[in-house]
């Protein structure tokens, strides 16, 4: 428990750093008079969209869970992601939406394997779709950004992506010496169902294209936002620059990735002209609208009767 709540700390230190950082690059005052005058059909918008992703993203998982022969009924799937997106999103916690969704599923019934490696498997497909959106769009990405270093970042990111995949499949041949540890029994478990999902070409490019799909309804729902402030952007814009800062932002190095979202924002979005206190703004009512939609989320998980501390226990025992 100590080590996890040390990485919270430190995470919550490179937000508030980040975050006062910027705030000194901002007109407070003006910011919040934006803010106050949204555009609210914009921002409806925005939540119908992300409707679209909760269903999207379920999807994904399931997917995955069918895969592994460790599935529940959809709705019962939607329900349990919602509540880790609210974990996620809305509490500054040292447990995180992918510890809940563990503990939950294992509560349905799914074995301990199959709760803690659907989940991962799960973040794995949405991040490989979130990467393959990056390389795609990196004729327009240039188009923006023109000769500069970044252009070599993201083939770069995709290549460790690769060998990721590949590295966690012949996990499974560590020798049987050291299946006295726990963590080698769980890689080779993981590195089992790794192949369960990616050598079935069916089944992992539905999952992919699910995290390709998801990463197309973040990028409108950005866009739809960003239109709310008034703010000049095209959709295409968004949908070659948001999947680059998402990409950074999952980076666990701060609190629901404020500050470095923001910060990554102001760069990406620099490079189509905007303004550095727009991009804050921008991103700031980003992040705020992802805290309002999964607010639902916890209303789930109180009408469950569920307990933080049965989280705490069953993820971190020592």
């Amino acid at each position: 428990m100590t080590k996890s709540w040390l990485s919270f700390a430190l995470k919550l230190a490179v937000s508030a750093a980040l975050i006062w950082f910027l705030s000194t690059k901002i007109n407070v005052g003006d910011s919040a008079q934006r803010l106050l005058s949204l555009n609210f059909g914009y921002v409806l918008g925005a939540t119908a969209i992300f409707s679209m992703l909760l269903v999207n993203n379920t999807a994904r998982w399931r997917t995955v869970m069918l895969a592994l022969d460790a599935a529940l009924p959809f709705g019962r799937t939607l329900k349990l992601l919602y509540i880790g997106i609210f974990f996620n999103q809305s509490l500054p916690s040292s447990i995180g939406g992918d510890a809940v969704r563990m503990y939950l599923a294992r509560r349905e019934g799914l074995t301990l394997q199959g709760a803690i490696n659907g989940v991962m498997l799960e973040r794995v497909a949405a991040i490989f779709g979130l990467i393959f959106v990056v390389v795609a769009s990196q004729p327009f990405l240039l188009a923006r950004i023109g000769d500069n270093p970044a252009k070599y970042a993201f083939p770069a990111l995709a290549i460790v992506a690769l060998l990721g995949i590949a590295v966690l499949m012949v996990l499974d041949r560590i020798p049987e010496r050291f299946g006295k540890w726990m963590l080698v029994r769980g890689l080779v478990h993981l590195s089992k169902d790794t192949k369960r999902l990616f050598l079935a070409p069916g089944r992992a490019l539905l999952a992919v294209g699910y995290g390709i799909c998801g990463m197309i309804l973040i990028s409108s729902m950005a866009y739809l936002l960003a239109r709310s402030l008034n703010i000049e952007v095209d959709l295409i814009d968004c949908l070659v620059l948001v999947p680059p800062v998402m990409l950074v932002t999952t980076i666990p190095i701060s609190i629901a990735g404020w500050g470095v979202r923001e910060m990554a924002m102001v760069t990406a979005f620099g490079f189509v002209g905007m303004e550095t206190d727009t991009a804050i703004l921008f991103s700031v009512l980003f992040g705020l609208a992802n805290i309002v939609v999964a607010l639902p989320g916890g209303l789930l998980w109180l009408m469950g009767g569920y307990r933080k501390s049965d989280v705490a226990a069953e993820v971190d025992p020592g």
